[in-house]
């Protein structure tokens, strides 16, 4: 399953991410399991300290470099024109590869992450990045960057799960042609003991895990579920031998809470989250 962005790029709607995977070869193995049973996306940044893990699983996989859909990021502290160019380079060494096929924004940082995001729309004019794009940016951002740059961002890679749907950020997306990528998508299992998953994945004979990554799909994001453990790494990249009718899915769209995991980036002062 691919997503055909704005670009004609086509990106694997589920990938594999390694958010908090800081075990060297429990990445790596992580990530062997991960190719071996069919993902071909890794969404890793700069922030997670595996970059150089990343490089090294692909090259081991033996499965040529073009089959393998790389996103990293660039780290709040690297943000700004000439610094991201240079946070690149390094990526580009750590992965050891010759091109990164999503480079992102990782959060907006006031003052800097229009500049940032310029820089990244060089890398791409330069055809070093297949994808340029965003993380963690709300309507506001998107609307600054469009003053500046030549070309919108093709992701949006935001929080996305039953407990925050982020509804109007993902129509914004959607109308100028957006790709949505969701982080967290299981709601680090908060969402699995609710009555309505529940009831789902008995009647699906799922796992509630598997219910959800399913709703993911229906809704057209692109998901990263994150696991080191084989049988799950498996599980999530099996949801495509069922289908979630119209009225389930508005099921799971009661769950709506505004509730989140990580920082606002709407809100002013969202960067002393990371102080």
């Amino acid at each position: 399953m691919t997503i055909r962005l704005r670009n004609g790029v086509k990106m694997p709607q589920i990938g594999l991410g390694v958010y908090k995977m800081t075990d060297s070869e429990e990445t790596i193995q992580a990530i062997t399991t991960a190719l071996d049973v069919g993902y071909r996306a890794i969404d890793t940044a700069s922030y997670y300290f595996n970059e150089e893990e990343v490089g090294k699983a692909i090259k081991q996989s033996k499965i040529p470099r073009e089959d393998i859909f790389v996103t990293t990021k660039v780290w709040n502290d690297d943000q700004g024109y000439d610094e991201t160019l240079r946070a690149f380079e390094k990526s580009l060494r750590l992965l050891d590869v010759d091109y990164i096929d999503a480079y992102l924004v990782h959060w907006p940082v006031p003052g800097k992450f229009v500049d940032t995001y310029r820089a990244i729309e060089r890398l791409y004019e330069e055809k070093l990045v297949r994808v340029p794009g965003v993380s963690n940016h709300h309507e506001k951002h998107l609307r600054e960057i469009e003053k500046h740059a030549h070309t919108m961002p093709f992701v949006n890679q935001i929080e996305l799960h039953p407990y925050l749907q982020q509804k109007s950020l993902r129509s914004y997306c959607r109308e100028n042609e957006i790709a949505v990528i969701a982080w967290a998508p299981l709601s680090r299992g908060r969402a699995f003991e609710h009555p309505i998953i529940q009831q789902l994945a008995q009647q699906y004979n799922k796992t509630p895990a598997q219910i959800i990554l399913r709703w993911h799909l229906q809704l057209g994001n692109i998901i990263i579920p994150k696991s080191v453990t084989p049988s799950r790494i498996e599980e999530n990249f099996n949801v495509s031998d069922f289908t979630l009718l119209e009225e389930e899915m508005d099921k799971i769209a009661t769950l709506d809470q505004n509730d989140r995991i990580g920082a606002n980036p709407g809100l002013e002062n969202f960067m002393d989250h990371f102080k």
